[in-house]
């Protein structure tokens, strides 16, 4: 994961906006309050100042708090930076020159009324620790059309140049918006070079409305596109999906939304995100991650938003639809276990989920016995209505009700199920993660105050057992709803790849031979992991026999010596399967050994299969068979035959017996 000593400081200051070179990633333009504007190289930690100064004469730049700088897009040398006026420079802040005049209204502030009235210059500090007014908020560039730049300022202007400076054109009023509204942030559009986005912002004066507009005509003519946004919540960040121009994503003071139409209708994302102003808004483009910045809270990312891009409103008004699903990248991960034993200073922000997501829709999830009942309860409340109190068997059918859930079957080419995994139903857009493994061999039951509920895989530090990886290669993925216990398939399938880097060097031959050697492997390893389960409660079970024959109150003799030769019998397949506590400094290989050596080899491999890998699978199999004979004997013939002469006897009885 991200840990605290990949983060660096860029600039000092109160510290706002980092703009990275995007051909030289140890280039960031960074600045503090009022236009402290530094370069500052990675590389040597050099960090030059850069901001423009005026010549004698001058007027002196009136910066914004947090002043509006960018990269050009279609130039990585350039860069706009814009006090009361746009300043341009080709040559990474050597030098700038002027693009503008005053882009502000030019109203001087101290003329404007606070709570009122017009306060003299001692009552709120306003020349020493006030940030200026009458500047530019917001800038942007069109990435489709050079020198079409766009201009925001903190009086409530929209400022437009088409030809890089050479003229300028000014939107000073538009419909629905209040006078004098601080242009939070323009963003001009990366498909079309007529379209651009203002997000205005008025509270400052007790107005937390929404204001975010659009234009299709390089900002001539503005449409609201607040639409059914709540009507308290201001908005501080906007961004555009990179592939789809009309998924758009908005960030409040309220929260996070996103729309599919263009602003059409926002729908409001949660899934572990809090209702928190989120300010800023960043897309990684070649992972189609959305990083969200917000205020008090930290970052958040949502890893691989892409299947937003599917989400219509036809799709919204079916019952349920299974999102498209990103390649998964199968790789040996790290062992960041111990991390916690380092101490509360070391701090690990979580790695994306490992394996296979998979995005899905429910629009209405079915609601339990217990859930309706509440409902029925609030209801009955609102209406000052009395309610039918739950008889004890209403109450005992809550209790003893299975929660309706969804089931994900994963399948191969074949069409051969490779596993299934349950997760609670829910409403909305939501998420599961297959870790690329089978079930695991055996199912235990949650621990006192350890995990459990839904889901499969674990792993770790009491994480319970967990299956076999799977192989690289193509699988699909179908989901169902199970509700008091009947099963209903849901429309949709999905196929998606798992892979491991270095597979496209293989050639199409051995590619063949390694799959199938993969699988084979796979294969064993699966029959060897349940045999060693088995046997290990078998052991168990042997051993409470043996203390029921001691027990048995007839003559016992034949029967403590059989549960002995049980036990012998069970050490051996044992020592066999998983190897014994020789004491020798070289013990010999058990059988899960050798086959686990080849599995650990071949898991991630881009080669086809050694000899020695071959060999050893060839002599793991056949060790393998006749010990599995054994056991099978043992456990399904000899064992409950046993069990049913100390039952006769009278001997105590034990765990999973019956009585004859």
């Amino acid at each position: 994961g991200i840990v605290n000593s990949d983060w660096f400081l860029t600039n000092g200051g109160d510290g706002f906006q980092s703009r990275v070179d995007p051909t030289d990633p140890n280039i960031i333009y960074a600045e503090s309050q009022n236009g402290g504007l530094v370069r500052y190289d990675k590389r040597t930690g050099e960090r030059v100042g850069i901001a423009p100064t005026e010549g004698v004469g001058v007027e002196t730049q009136r910066y914004n708090w947090d002043s509006p700088i960018i990269i050009s897009p279609h130039s990585h040398t350039r860069l706009y930076f814009a006090g009361h006026k746009l300043f341009k420079s080709d040559n990474r802040g050597d030098d700038w020159k002027v693009i503008s005049g005053d882009l502000s209204r030019g109203i001087d502030r101290n003329t404007l009324p606070v709570m009122g009235k017009v306060w003299g210059p001692d009552a709120i500090a306003k020349h020493q620790s006030t940030a200026l007014w009458g500047n530019a908020s917001a800038l942007s560039e069109s990435p489709k059309k050079q020198g079409l730049i766009y201009i925001g300022t903190d009086d409530g202007l929209i400022q437009i140049t088409e030809n890089d400076g050479s003229s300028w054109r000014k939107v000073d009023k538009i419909p629905g918006i209040p006078e004098l509204s601080y242009v939070q942030r323009i963003l001009a559009s990366q498909h079309d070079q007529n379209t651009v986005y203002a997000l205005f912002n008025n509270h400052q004066n007790g107005d937390f409305k929404p204001y975010p507009m659009k234009s299709t005509d390089a900002g001539k003519t503005w449409t609201s596109i607040a639409s059914n946004l709540p009507v308290r919540g201001s908005t501080y960040a906007i961004a555009e999906d990179h592939v789809n121009p009309n998924l758009l994503f908005l960030g409040t003071e309220f929260g996070f939304f996103f729309s599919v139409d263009g602003g059409g209708r926002w729908i409001q994302m949660r899934g572990g995100l809090p209702v928190i102003a989120v300010r800023d808004i960043a897309i990684q483009k070649t992972e189609n991650d959305l990083v969200l910045g917000t205020f008090g809270r930290g970052i958040y990312v949502l890893d691989d938003y892409a299947p937003l891009r599917q989400v219509t409103r036809s799709m919204i008004d079916q019952a349920s639809a299974l999102l498209p699903i990103k390649d998964a990248l199968m790789f040996v991960r790290s062992n960041s276990s111990f991390a916690s034993s380092q101490g509360a200073s070391f701090y690990t922000a979580p790695n994306p989920a490992y394996g296979a997501t998979f995005t899905y829709f429910v629009k209405e999830a079915p609601k339990t016995l217990r859930q309706k009942r509440q409902d029925a309860e609030r209801a009955a409340e609102r209406n000052k209505t009395p309610f039918k109190y739950p008889s004890i068997a209403e109450l005992r059918a809550e209790t003893e009700e299975e929660p309706p859930a969804l089931i994900f079957t994963i399948t191969d080419t074949e069409g051969k199920i490779v596993r299934r995994l349950t997760t609670p139903a829910g409403t909305g857009i939501q998420r599961t993660t297959w870790d690329m493994r089978y079930a695991p061999p055996s199912i235990s039951a949650p621990q006192a105050g350890g995990p459990g509920g839904f889901g499969g895989g674990g792993g770790g530090f009491g994480g319970g057992p967990q299956g076999q990886l799977v192989m690289p290669g193509k699988y699909n993925v179908t989901m169902a709803i199970r509700v008091n216990g009947v099963v209903t398939a849901m429309p949709g399938t999905q196929s998606f790849n798992v892979i491991v880097e270095g597979k496209e060097n293989l050639t199409e031959g051995d590619a063949k031979l390694l799959a199938d050697f993969q699988r084979k492997v796979a294969t064993l390893s699966r029959s060897i992991v349940a045999a060693n389960d088995v046997s290990s409660g078998a052991k168990t079970r042997i051993g409470l026999l043996k203390r029921s024959a001691a027990e048995a109150t007839v003559e016992n003799k034949k029967f403590i010596d059989q549960a002995e030769a049980f036990d012998n019998e069970i050490d051996a397949i044992i020592n066999a399967l998983r190897g014994g506590r020789e004491n020798s400094e070289i013990p010999p290989l058990s059988i899960a050994q050798r086959i686990g050596n080849v599995a650990g080899t071949i898991r991630l491999s881009t080669i086809k299969p050694t000899q020695t890998q071959l060999s050893n699978y060839e002599l793991a199999n056949s060790e393998f068979a006749p010990v599995l004979a054994r056991l099978r004997k043992l456990v399904e013939i000899d064992l409950p035959r046993f069990e049913k002469e100390l039952d006769a006897a009278g001997a105590p009885m034990t765990p999973g017996r019956l009585p004859q």
